[in-house]
C-alpha cells in the first residue's frame, strides 16, 4: 500500500487574507497538529489534493489535481464544480484548518463515499474496521445549528477513532433546514438510516447506535423516537451535547435564533413541529440513551441535558448521564478527556444487546 503524503498545498489567490502572516500562522499550527507539511503557495507543487482558496465565486480549475478543497471564508453557494471533493464555506479563516483536517483524514484514513437519494448531500461515509465481522454500526450525525455551512467533516476525527475500535461508522451528510426545510432534513436522516439495510459490509444491524453532536443530538435522538416498527431501528442513541429541548432552545434564543431560523417559527407559531421534533417532548422513546454533556459547554446545553436525563430517568426508558471536563466539542474528539468515558458507555450499553 501506498504510503500517503504528508505535504498539503494551499493555494490562495493574491489579496484573499486580510492578513497574510495570521492566515500563514493559523495553516502552520494546522498542519504541525496533523503531522503534515506545506503551507500557502501560489502554485502547488504536485498533483495531490490541495486546497484552494479562489476567492467569492471565482470559478476553481481542478484538472491539474487529484482533487480539490475549495475553501471560501464567506457564506456563499455550494461549488459542485467537477473536481472539487468538498467545499468549507462560511467558517472565516478558521476554515483553512477544517480544509487541513479534511484533505488529512481524506488521505490518511480514507472513507467510502454512499449515496442514499439524489440531491448530492444526500451521502454517507462509512469506514469499515479490519476483520470479518459482523460489525456493531456507529451511525454519526453532525450538528452546527442546522446551517449548511457545518458538514460531516466536523465527524471525521470520532469516525475514524470508532472504526479503529471495532465499529462500522455511518458518517451522515443531509440537507440542512436553511436551504431545504426542516422536513427535508428530517426526512434525510430517516432514510440514512434506513440504507444501512442495503449497506456494503457485514453489519451487526441489531446493534446500531445513533450518535448525534449538538444539533445533531436532537436529529439522532428525534430518529430513534420515529424509528419504532420500522425495519431498521437503533439499540442506543447518544446526544452529545444535543439540543434536546427545541422550546427552551427558542426561548433562549440559543445560537442566534437557530431553532426558529431552523423550523421556520417561533415556539408559539409551530408548536406541534416543535413537540413532534423536540426530543423531551417524545419521551419516553423505548430506546435506551447516554446523554453526555462537557461541562465548560454552553450552560443552556449543559442544563437542557440535564433536564432531559432527569425527565427520562422519571420514566420507563434506560438512559445514562455521562459528563466530564471540556467544552462543546471535546465530546467528539477522541483526544480529549472525556472521550474514554463516552466510549466506555457506548460499549456497555450494546454489550447488553
Amino acid at each position: 500500500m501506498t504510503q500517503a503524503s504528508k505535504h498539503i498545498d494551499i493555494v490562495a489567490a493574491p489579496g484573499v487574507f486580510a492578513d497574510l502572516t495570521t492566515a500563514q500562522e493559523l495553516a502552520g499550527r494546522a498542519l504541525t497538529a496533523r503531522g503534515m507539511t506545506g503551507g500557502i503557495v501560489d502554485a502547488a507543487t504536485g498533483s495531490d489534493e490541495v486546497i484552494v482558496v479562489p476567492g467569492d465565486r471565482i470559478p476553481v480549475d481542478a484538472s491539474s489535481y487529484s482533487s480539490v478543497v475549495r475553501v471560501d471564508l464567506g457564506q456563499c453557494p455550494p461549488d459542485r464544480s467537477e473536481g472539487i471533493r468538498t467545499h468549507i464555506r462560511g467558517r472565516g479563516l478558521d476554515g483553512l484548518r477544517f480544509a487541513i483536517d479534511s484533505v488529512y483524514f481524506h488521505r490518511v484514513h480514507p472513507g467510502t463515499i454512499l449515496t442514499y437519494g439524489d440531491h448530492p448531500e444526500q451521502r454517507v461515509e462509512q469506514r469499515l474496521p479490519e476483520g470479518d465481522g459482523p460489525f456493531p454500526v456507529a451511525m454519526l450525525i453532525h450538528g452546527g445549528y442546522w446551517r449548511s455551512r457545518w458538514e460531516f467533516d466536523l465527524m471525521d476525527a470520532m469516525a475514524v477513532d470508532l472504526t479503529q475500535r471495532g465499529y462500522a461508522t455511518w458518517n451522515v451528510e443531509y440537507r440542512r433546514p436553511d436551504e431545504h426545510g426542516w422536513d427535508a432534513m428530517t426526512g434525510d436522516v430517516a432514510a440514512a438510516l434506513a440504507a444501512l439495510e442495503t449497506a456494503p459490509g457485514n453489519l451487526d444491524l441489531s446493534r446500531i447506535v445513533l450518535m448525534g453532536h449538538s444539533a445533531g443530538g436532537q436529529l439522532a435522538l428525534r430518529l430513534a423516537a420515529d424509528s419504532a416498527g420500522k425495519s431498521v431501528t437503533p439499540a442506543l442513541a447518544v446526544s452529545l451535547a444535543g439540543v434536546l429541548d427545541l422550546r427552551v432552545g427558542d426561548q433562549r434564543w440559543l445560537g442566534e435564533g437557530a431553532v426558529s431560523n431552523a423550523i421556520g417559527a417561533r415556539f408559539a407559531d409551530a408548536q406541534d413541529t416543535y413537540e413532534a421534533s423536540s426530543p423531551i417532548s417524545r419521551l419516553p422513546m423505548g430506546v435506551p440513551t447516554v446523554v453526555v454533556s462537557a461541562l465548560a459547554d454552553d450552560p443552556n446545553l449543559l442544563e437542557i441535558s440535564r433536564a432531559y436525563y432527569a425527565a427520562a430517568s422519571a420514566g420507563s426508558d434506560s438512559v445514562t448521564s455521562v459528563e466530564g471536563p471540556g467544552g462543546h466539542f471535546a465530546v467528539v474528539d477522541p483526544t480529549s478527556q472525556i472521550w474514554a468515558d463516552i466510549v466506555a458507555a457506548v460499549d456497555t450499553a450494546l454489550a447488553a444487546v
